[in-house]
């Protein structure tokens, strides 16, 4: 058996143990669903950063890198953007709102945040949350086949079953407290990959006579345009669409959740400051794995430029070290796909079953009931995964944006803006997931603006404008 292997099945027992090791500590939901808000800033940092990077950021990125070039470098700095903006904007306050209604799940903060409204609220919530996180969980099941294709031989469709049986076996059984130390361990594995791998790829590429430079050269065409070899609007299109993944962060609920979690809000300063220092290299080096793996291998190597990541670590690095960023790859799919099963969990048990259904059970009724809910979400995602045909990139942005655009104008508002309405935010989140459900699907619309952009600038702009045609018929609890 390979040290690739032996590092990889450790990896995974390490896992299910944090799942096992916590199971009898969820005494109630808000246990299972927040830890009790007992979460110290570094867990809370590093698991909102795994968790926000998901298989996209090993596999994707690099992938993108490679085949389209420096144009990538927006969506980087898209990313970063976002990121800055919402742990200033929206960490401290939902804390603080989400505590002063007992709120323990994103459609609890919009019902309770308003007098009237919070069944709409909560269901229209709950139908984009499960729609959205199951193409996104779908995307990280996707990866596990990847990565373990590449790396074991082992058949795709296996490999998502492995990754998929133990992401549902570890979250089921542990819920938040199982999610956010793993995901503060994966985070930590994350980072290192995402350091390493790029520093052995440029020593290699300048071992072996070569240099990013020439190798972007010998592409030619747009490689090496920041525009992407656009011109005029186009150009500019190219540009929006790259930092519109900013606007994405400020609507994830299984990373709002992380902010909810944490014991004292005055210590999401430090939590801010841990986060800016992991995101920054891990994008740089997400970006030069994949201009790696062009000067190393070509564009015409790859079948899946989305491969890239788990070839380098293979060719370049020892066994053992190689088996540890390749468990980094699996670490990014599993803190993502964790914590949007539990949020999906939370959804349908504390909202929908609870309050909606008005079904009044025992804490511990709640959490085996959230288990249930829990397997067959993993389920359905499992067999989308299977089924589909889309890069994980692809699947990615498209639930980003949903989620983004629903959420992220109505949270910011919400937050910030004292005339707000449960109409406004309805309008909101209905203008946000149609619109990019119908702009995805028309290749034109989404070529000239992203959809990304286009449907959180014209949710937020929904919400203002129905918010102050309703101003004075509703009012909002605090």
């Amino acid at each position: 058996m390979s040290a690739t292997l032996i590092g990889f099945i450790v990896y995974l027992i390490a896992m299910l143990a944090f799942g096992v090791f916590t199971y009898r500590k969820n005494e109630s939901n808000t246990d299972y669903y927040l830890g009790g808000r007992q979460m110290n800033p570094w867990v809370v940092a590093l698991s909102e950063r795994s968790s926000g990077e998901s298989a996209w950021l090993l596999l994707g990125l690099p992938g993108a890198a490679l085949a389209l070039g420096i144009v990538e470098i927006w969506t980087a700095l898209g990313c970063l953007i976002g990121i800055f903006f919402y742990w200033y904007a929206i960490a401290t306050e939902i804390r603080k709102q989400s505590e002063s209604f007992n709120a323990i799940t994103l459609p609890d903060v919009f019902a309770n945040h308003f007098s009237k409204g919070s069944v709409v609220l909560r269901f229209t919530a709950m139908l984009i949350i499960i729609f959205f996180f199951t193409f996104y969980l779908a995307a990280q099941f996707n990866g596990a086949g990847k990565v373990l294709n590449v790396t074991f031989g082992i058949d795709t469709f296996y490999g998502m079953l492995i990754g998929a049986s133990v992401i549902i076996l570890y979250t089921m059984l542990g819920g938040f407290l199982a999610v956010v130390w793993t995901d503060f361990v994966q985070g930590l594995l994350m980072i290192a990959a995402l350091v390493i791998l790029p520093v052995a790829g440029l020593i290699e590429v300048n071992a072996t006579g070569h240099s990013l430079q020439t190798a972007m050269d010998s592409v030619g065409g747009t490689y090496l345009s920041l525009s992407g070899g656009k011109t005029g609007w186009a150009a500019v299109a190219v540009v929006v669409s790259g930092l519109s993944w900013a606007f994405g962060y400020m609507g994830q609920p299984h990373l709002l959740t992380k902010f909810m979690s944490i014991k004292d809000p005055e210590k999401i300063k430090t939590s801010r400051r841990i986060a800016f220092f992991w995101a920054v290299p891990a994008f740089a080096g997400a970006l030069i794995i994949g201009f790696c793996g062009l000067a190393l291998y070509g564009q015409d190597y790859f079948t899946d430029v989305e491969k890239v990541m788990p070839h380098l670590a293979i060719d370049l690095l020892p066994q053992w070290i190689a088996g540890v960023l390749i468990s980094a790859a699996i670490a990014a799919m599993m803190s993502t796909a964790d914590g949007q099963l539990l949020v999906i969990s939370s959804t349908v048990s504390e909202d929908f079953c609870h309050h909606i259904l008005g079904i009044n059970l025992s804490p511990k009724s709640m959490v085996n009931l959230s288990r249930i809910v829990t397997i067959s979400v993993g389920i359905v995602a499992f067999v989308i995964a299977v089924t589909s045909g889309k890069l994980i990139f692809a699947m990615v942005s498209y639930a980003w944006s949903g989620l983004g655009s629903s959420f992220g104008p109505a949270i910011l508002l919400m937050l910030w803006w004292k005339k707000i309405t449960w109409q406004g935010v309805f309008a909101g989140m209905l203008t946000g997931s149609v619109l990019t459900i119908v702009w995805s699907e028309i290749q034109l619309l989404d070529q000239a603006v992203s959809v990304r952009f286009a449907s959180f600038v014209l949710a937020f702009v929904a919400i203002v404008v129905v918010s102050r045609l309703t101003a004075g018929k509703t009012k909002t609890v605090n």
